[in-house]
């Protein structure tokens, strides 16, 4: 379990999902394979910009692929932004570019969130990596942002709140949508969650 929170019971964490990427549209897992955003993803990310227009970050972080570093850039923050290699995606392995139908024909009753990835990363993997990332976002002076992935951003969710990275399974996450964590009073919350806002469709 995570340890008490450093941050203030004020402190809102944005997290926000890449706009769509052919793979993405498609249902494919996309792990590091470096796909740019579509013509529809940009604009999805341009779209973001007016959901984050007038908030101030203390700290914004992205993953260094370029589908999160594009939505940054266009959402108007890429020239504040610190890159996090832990917030790669998860790694699928011999699972990298195939759907879940495409997997289950081979391996039933598969999941990501309990099996993990052959050559690739298990639930336990990806939370490691979200809890240095949830512990530097929590030691930060005021509102955060984080520009990341599907799988990734619903562990972070899930390690937030207290939970076991396999609990991100629950929080489904759509392209371009944003989310945010906080407190109620000591406690750390899902305060808004894989929102599309108005004027702003999901992938």
């Amino acid at each position: 379990m995570l340890s008490a929170p450093v941050s203030t019971p004020s402190q809102q964490i944005v997290l926000v999902r890449h706009g769509e990427t052919e793979w993405s549209r498609e249902g494919r897992h996309t792990g590091s394979t470096d796909l740019p955003l579509t013509e529809r993803g940009r604009e999805q990310a341009a779209a973001l910009g007016s959901a984050l227009a007038g908030r101030r970050f203390a700290l914004v972080l992205t993953s260094p692929l370029v589908r999160a570093a594009e939505t940054c850039r266009l959402a108007g923050l890429g020239s504040a932004a610190l890159t996090r290699d832990d917030l790669r995606e998860w790694d699928y392995g011999r699972y990298e570019g195939r759907t879940t139908e495409e997997i289950r024909e081979e391996r039933p009753g598969w999941t990501l969130w309990r099996d993990g990835c052959p050559d690739g990363e298990d639930p336990a993997d990806v939370g490691a990596r979200a809890d240095r990332i949830v512990a530097e976002l929590r030691a930060a002076d005021g509102d955060a942002a984080v520009f990341a992935h599907g799988h990734l951003l619903r562990v972070l969710g899930a390690r937030w709140v207290g939970l076991d990275a396999s609990a991100g399974g629950r929080l489904a996450l759509d392209t371009a949508t944003v989310s945010i964590l906080g407190h109620h009073r000591e406690v750390a919350v899902l305060q808004l969650w894989n929102d599309s806002g108005p004027g702003r469709s999901p992938g």
